[in-house]
């Protein structure tokens, strides 16, 4: 199982309904992933306007997932105009951590 992270920054003027519909349909784009939580960290007031909005709904999930994630899921979040912008993170379990690097180097004898 490969776990993974989104966090997603949304429009603020979007009214609850379509935020859900919304929500629900980034859901949707990742078939078979079994959402272990959802966190609404609410509306937060961004550092730079981004697409003339000044604050922004955050909404983060996380998931795991038996395969690979769709080529076009990071496409398909950015063609929706109410997702300012989103993070995506796969998430090392202990088992999945690779070897950290040895040092190769050697001392020069004198």
């Amino acid at each position: 199982m490969r776990n993974y992270s989104l966090t997603l920054v949304l429009r603020q003027s979007l009214n609850e309904a379509n935020r859900k519909k919304l929500l629900e349909t980034v859901k949707d784009f990742v078939k078979g992933a079994k959402f272990t939580k959802e966190d609404a960290w609410g509306e937060k007031q961004l550092a730079y306007p981004i697409k003339r909005e000044v604050s922004g709904f955050y909404q983060n999930f996380i998931f795991e997932t038996d395969g690979s994630l769709p080529a076009d899921l990071e496409k398909r979040i950015n063609a929706n105009e109410d997702v300012l912008r989103h993070l995506l993170l796969r998430n090392l379990d202990t088992k999945e951590k690779a070897p950290a690097k040895q040092s190769s180097r050697k001392r020069a004898k004198n």
